[in-house]
């Protein structure tokens, strides 16, 4: 018999840490996690088994096809924006053959199972390519729709993936004799910027938020890689957990797109620290500007159109700007760093 399981790639990131944390308050321990690196201690214990494993391994897929009959995929594991931009090739690889590898494996799982094998698939507003800040401030929320035209590797990635997911989910192998009468069933979410109280920034392009509350809980120094008036969307980690899991459990007749934006709240960075600031009087924060990367989140919208999400799954934060500082970020960020 093959074990029942739900499998997590990429679980040791800021996300993998949210979404197996809640899975196991949730109840569920069926849990296959894997990570390049060793799968952090304090999550393999909510967790079946943790796997130390590459996906661009085929002798790991082969281990998973035949003894595991997996239920559903979250599949976490990226090569960030920054660090892509450094290796844009390796990051291809790891962004798109790896999402390839998995999808594939849910094909091969749904022929035997009978059933589409859900995959839910983090992908970013480094989909978007808006082309000058004039037009930036004027589009307002984007919809899923617009300016589907990303600069970076990263953007790239995931936005091919995406539609590879609509390929495998509506037309694979659509000339064969016979075939796939499953698919996948696919769905996306175009994430903000991530902030979260648990986990350190690791790559991102959006870090400049969590960073500067990071380095200011630690009474640290910090030179914010974008101007003051650079404005995106963000999101506390617990409702982008919050969003997968609803997702996951949306009926599929509901659903109108593979790639939903979801949104929160969406300061500008220097309101980030004027608000970093009433609660650690002493940071020291400077605005230095790193011209390429600036380059970058300009090209990223400022709010997104969520309507969608909220119609088709009933998506709703809970937490706005306030909130998420009061009641998440701070007392959690500054319990970390008491000495």
């Amino acid at each position: 018999m093959r074990k029942q399981i739900i499998l997590i790639t990429g679980a040791n990131g800021e996300m993998g840490h949210g979404l197996i944390s809640q899975l196991a308050e949730n109840g569920i321990t069926n849990i296959l996690a894997i990570d390049i690196k060793p799968v952090d201690e304090s999550l393999q214990s909510m967790c079946q088994l943790a796997l130390t494993g590459d996906i661009l391994d085929n002798e790991l897929f082969d281990r998973l096809v035949s003894e595991y009959e997996i239920l559903t995929i979250y599949h976490l594991a990226a090569v960030l924006s920054t660090h892509a931009e450094f290796t844009p090739e390796a990051a291809h690889r790891i962004n798109v053959q790896g999402t390839l590898n998995l999808l594939r494996l849910a094909i091969e799982q749904s022929r035997w199972q009978g059933r589409s094998v859900k995959f839910l698939f983090p992908s970013s507003i480094a989909v978007y390519g808006v082309p000058n800040l004039e037009i930036k401030t004027k589009a307002g929320k984007v919809k899923e729709s617009d300016f589907n035209q990303p600069t970076t590797m990263y953007g790239c990635n995931k936005l091919y993936c995406e539609v590879l997911g609509r390929y495998y989910q509506q037309h694979y192998r659509q000339l064969a004799a016979d075939p796939e009468p499953y698919g996948v069933d696919f769905r996306s979410i175009r994430f903000p910027g991530l902030i979260s109280a648990v986990t350190v920034p690791s790559g991102g392009t959006s870090d400049f938020a969590p960073e500067m509350i990071h380095r200011a809980a630690q009474h640290q120094p910090y030179n914010c890689f974008v101007r003051e008036d650079t404005r995106i969307p963000f999101m506390a980690m617990p409702d982008a957990i919050k969003a997968l899991l609803l997702l996951e459990q949306a009926d599929q007749k509901r659903l109108t797109k593979i790639a939903y934006n979801i949104g929160a709240f969406n300061p500008s960075a220097g309101e980030i620290y004027k608000i970093i600031k009433k609660i650690y009087p002493n940071s020291l924060i400077d605005f230095k500007p790193d011209l390429k990367r600036q380059k970058i989140v300009d090209t990223w919208p400022a709010d997104v159109d969520d309507t969608a999400a909220q119609n088709d799954w009933d998506w709703k934060p809970d937490y706005d700007l306030c909130r998420a500082f009061e009641e998440y970020l701070i007392p959690t960020i500054s319990k970390r760093y008491q000495r």
